[in-house]
């Protein structure tokens, strides 16, 4: 087997040697270098080309979370951030997933062999995309829905595109506990969308998000992203909602459509629904956005100022759809207060 190609990048001089020892026992990987800051980080991966990266966060010249920005925009590889400071501040755990890490570790961890070893295994995932465990990252609540509403009919459908992976992320990331399930549509082609949902899933503290599969239930506390390629239904089944996805034509130019989620959430779900309209260009889901709100659900759509493209939300208020006009950062607050 082809031995993963790893580049350690750690401002300590100990800990480019504990870790390079480790990694070097492994017949797993090939360590082609040890960065002891950003710059020198930089050299070696255009010279040495490494399928994978250990990244600390508190260095010299650029912290690793500048770096991980500049790394995702210019030379986009997994990296799994190994820094001691993320026992002192969890956030972070969360600000590394954001920027773009694959996955973190505490050097706590690192302490003895075992420990390393699950490091070792944690690469070899994340090299060969395999899913990863979910890490807790502490409650991201703002106001937490009354136990009642978990058991009820109650469903948020959420629709975006240009701009959207990040406002999904920002939506997500505040859903307190108990939250009724979650279905979603981001303008995504076939291929993004499991990794996307894979990244939220890490990233959302209180939800349990997944790419979805035709039939699977929405439950309290999960999130089912649509697949790209296709298009997603709600459909109505003995006590809750389960989602058809199929392939089929698409609407608005757009598999998956936001029109055809917010349809379907306006024939099966009625007043049980909440509709959500985030950042992206054209008209999609406006009009779904409007029989959802003809049909008896609560509608929100994202404000202008916190959209990357403010099409979809635009059109969505020009035709009366929306209840409620509140910033991106407001949005998960707002989806609560009608729960409860």
């Amino acid at each position: 087997m082809k031995k993963i190609r790893l580049l350690i990048v750690d401002d300590s001089a100990l800990y480019r040697r504990v870790l390079t020892s480790h990694f070097e026992k492994d017949a797993r990987f090939e360590v082609v270098g040890a960065a002891q800051d950003a710059y020198e980080a930089r050299d070696f991966i255009v010279e040495l080309k490494p399928d994978v990266i250990t990244l600390d966060l508190v260095m010299p010249k650029m912290d690793g979370i500048e770096f991980l920005g500049v790394l995702q925009k210019h030379w986009p590889l997994p990296v799994i951030v190994v820094s001691g400071r993320l026992t002192e501040d969890p956030q972070l755990s969360r600000k590394a997933l954001a920027a773009g890490a694959s996955a973190v570790f505490s050097k706590s961890g690192t302490s003895d062999t075992s420990s390393l070893d699950k490091l070792s295994d944690l690469v070899v995932s994340v090299v060969q995309g395999k899913p990863l465990p979910k890490i807790k990252l502490g409650s991201a609540s703002l106001l937490e829905p009354k136990p009642s509403l978990v058991n009820s009919n109650k469903i948020v459908v959420i629709g975006a595109s240009t701009g959207g992976t990040e406002a999904i992320k920002e939506v997500l990331v505040r859903i307190p506990p108990g939250c009724p399930g979650i279905v979603m549509v981001q303008h995504m082609p076939a291929g993004f969308t499991a990794s996307f949902a894979e990244r939220l899933n890490m990233l959302s503290p209180n939800l349990s998000v997944k790419e979805a599969k035709d039939g699977d239930e929405v439950k309290p506390g999960t999130a089912l992203l649509a697949p790209g390629d296709f298009q997603m239904s709600l459909v109505k089944k003995p006590g809750g909602y389960s989602v058809q996805v199929k392939e089929g034509e698409a609407v608005n130019r757009h598999k998956p459509s936001v029109d055809v989620i917010f349809n379907s959430a306006a024939s099966v779900a009625g007043s049980h629904a909440i509709g959500v309209i985030l950042t992206g260009m054209g008209a999609d889901g406006a009009k779904g956005l409007l029989k959802m709100k003809q049909s008896g659900a609560r509608t929100i759509a994202q404000d202008e100022a916190s959209c990357v493209v403010f099409g979809m939300p635009r059109e969505a208020i020009a035709l009366g759809a929306a209840d409620q006009v509140v910033p991106l950062l407001k949005v998960a607050d707002a989806i609560t207060k009608l729960l409860g």
